[in-house]
């Protein structure tokens, strides 16, 4: 695949330094079913927050949608244009999440697999990147990385995506930074709210086929 090798290289652990001020909004009335869905997770290793959902727009939420991707059931699809992942299923139909895309989130297309996964994974930046930026040498290789937390930047869970057999160092991850759902942030892969990535990861199983690409904006979200 044209540019894989340049855009590889740009895909450097997957950083999360998004930042944006949220003003106060007046909060619609509970939605049983969201609520559940973004709700805390006490029993998680690290217990997870309530996610204000109603502060994020409807059309990223976690929703099954008509599949407008043409991939086969069980196919992962990040759609770049409309910061969308779809999870393909069987009837024409597709799980939809909104996700989040830093800059090499829109410099990597292709079709890869999910390699592996991790719970609470540790985040490990590449030298390239702690070059760049020196107060994250205490997270170097050599240092061990960051250990799994909350403020961890790959969050609750990770999928690794691999292709032609070698780590695109491409992630999808989570985030605490709900806000930076449905755009594109300083830096990172793919990030997902914590509690979205975590249905995900239950319901993806390794060796996964991925494509990410540029879908048409969907007719009605």
């Amino acid at each position: 695949m044209a540019g894989a090798g340049t855009a590889v290289t740009a895909l450097a652990g997957c950083s999360t330094t998004a930042s944006e001020t949220v003003r106060p909004a007046a909060i619609p009335s509970v939605d049983p079913t969201l609520a559940s869905i973004y709700g805390p997770m006490p029993d998680e290793q690290f217990p997870l927050p309530a996610v204000p959902y109603q502060k994020i727009d409807r059309r990223y939420h976690r929703q099954l949608v008509r599949d407008p991707t043409g991939e086969r059931p069980g196919t992962l699809v990040v759609d770049t244009a409309n910061f969308f992942l779809y999870l393909t299923q069987e009837g024409g139909q597709a799980m939809r999440y909104g996700v989040g895309l830093g800059r090499q989130g829109f410099e990597w297309a292709g079709k890869g697999v999910i390699q592996y996964k991790r719970r609470w994974p540790r985040w490990t930046p590449p030298d390239e990147m702690v070059a760049r930026q020196p107060e994250l040498q205490p997270y170097s290789i050599a240092n061990g990385g960051m250990g799994p937390g909350l403020n961890n930047p790959l969050g609750a869970r990770a999928l690794y995506i691999f292709q032609n057999g070698e780590d695109t160092l491409y992630r999808i991850h989570g985030s605490p930074e709900w806000w930076s759902i449905g755009k594109a942030v300083s830096s990172g892969c793919v990030r997902m709210i914590n509690q979205d990535v975590i249905d995900l990861h239950a319901r993806v199983p390794d060796r996964t086929t991925i494509v990410v690409t540029s879908l048409p904006r969907p007719a009605q979200v």
